[in-house]
C-alpha cells in the first residue's frame, strides 16, 4: 500500500515516461520463503500490481515489463510450464480491469513457441485495449534485445532486396523505426531487481540512454516505496546523453558520464 513517505519522496516535475523493469527474485524469494519456486512467481504478480499503481499515481506514462526472456525456455520445463499458466491466468483474470483504468496492453517477442491458447489471450488483449491512452504496459515475453535488433535487421534487408530502401539510407533512424515499440518513447528508467548488475539482453536497442538503478531487493519484494525511491534516484540525476556540462566542458569521450 501507497504510504505517507512515498509522495514526498517523488519531484513530480522529474517523473520518466517510460520505466522497464527486469523483474528477478522469484525463485529466490521463494526460497528464502520456504516455498516452491512458482510461489515466488506468484508473489511476483502481486509485486506487479503494486507497481501499476504507483505507475498510476506518479504519471508514468509506459511501463515495460521483463516478464519472460528468449532464454527462460532453457530453465526446467515444470518451471516453464508453471510461468506461463501463470501469464495466462494473469490475462484472464487483470485485462478487463486494466481496460477499466484506461491502460493499453502491448506485447514484444516472438509469440511463436507459445500454445494457440496464449497467443490468442494476448492478441485479444491488444485488440481489447488499443484504443486507451491512460497509460501503456508493454510485457516482453519470448523477448531477447538481439532477436529485437536481428528482426529489425532482417526487415530492412527485406526492403532492400524488394528495391523499396537503399543501402545508404540504412540508418541508425532507420533500425530504430524497426526495432520493437518504435511508437513509444525510449525507456528513461530501467530497473533491475534482485541483486545482479547488468541488463541480461534487455532492450539492447532502446536502453542506449537510459539511466539504470539496480536494487538488492528481491521483485516479490519491491512495492510502492522501492519504486518512489527508484523515481526519486532518477530525479536527482542529470541526462546528458553523452554532451557536455552546461558550463561547457568537456565531462567524458564516448560516454555520457
Amino acid at each position: 500500500m501507497p504510504t505517507r513517505e512515498t509522495p514526498s519522496l517523488v519531484n513530480p516535475a522529474a517523473v520518466p515516461r517510460h520505466v522497464a523493469i527486469i523483474m528477478d527474485g522469484n525463485n529466490r524469494w521463494a526460497r528464502r520463503q520456504g516455498l516452491p519456486g512458482h510461489a515466488g512467481h506468484r508473489a511476483g504478480v502481486e509485486a506487479v500490481r503494486g507497481i501499476l499503481r504507483s505507475c498510476r499515481q506518479h504519471k508514468v506514462e509506459v511501463l515495460t515489463l521483463f516478464a519472460f526472456s528468449s532464454e527462460n525456455w532453457g530453465r526446467p520445463q515444470p518451471e516453464v510450464r508453471a510461468l506461463l499458466a501463470l501469464l495466462s491466468r494473469y490475462l484472464r483474470s487483470e485485462v478487463r480491469e486494466l481496460h477499466k483504468d484506461g491502460v493499453r496492453l502491448r506485447f514484444i517477442g516472438e509469440r511463436g513457441r507459445f500454445s494457440e491458447r496464449l497467443q490468442r489471450l494476448m492478441s485479444n488483449a491488444e485488440y481489447l485495449t488499443c484504443d486507451n491512452r491512460v497509460a501503456t504496459v508493454v510485457i516482453a515475453v519470448d523477448y531477447g534485445g538481439r532477436w529485437d535488433i536481428a528482426q529489425a535487421a532482417r526487415r530492412l534487408a527485406e526492403q532492400v532486396q524488394a528495391g523499396t530502401l537503399q543501402l545508404e539510407e540504412i540508418t541508425e533512424a532507420a533500425v530504430d523505426r524497426e526495432v520493437a515499440i518504435s511508437d513509444l518513447p525510449p525507456p528513461d528508467l530501467c530497473i533491475r531487481t534482485g541483486g545482479d548488475a547488468r541488463i541480461s539482453n534487455f532492450m539492447l536497442w532502446h536502453c542506449a540512454y537510459s539511466e539504470l538503478y539496480f536494487t538488492n531487493t528481491l521483485w516479490p519484494d519491491f512495492g510502492e516505496l522501492e519504486f518512489a525511491r527508484a523515481l526519486a534516484d532518477y530525479g536527482r540525476r542529470e541526462r546528458r546523453f553523452g554532451l557536455r556540462e552546461p558550463d561547457g566542458l568537456l565531462t567524458g569521450v564516448g560516454g555520457d558520464a
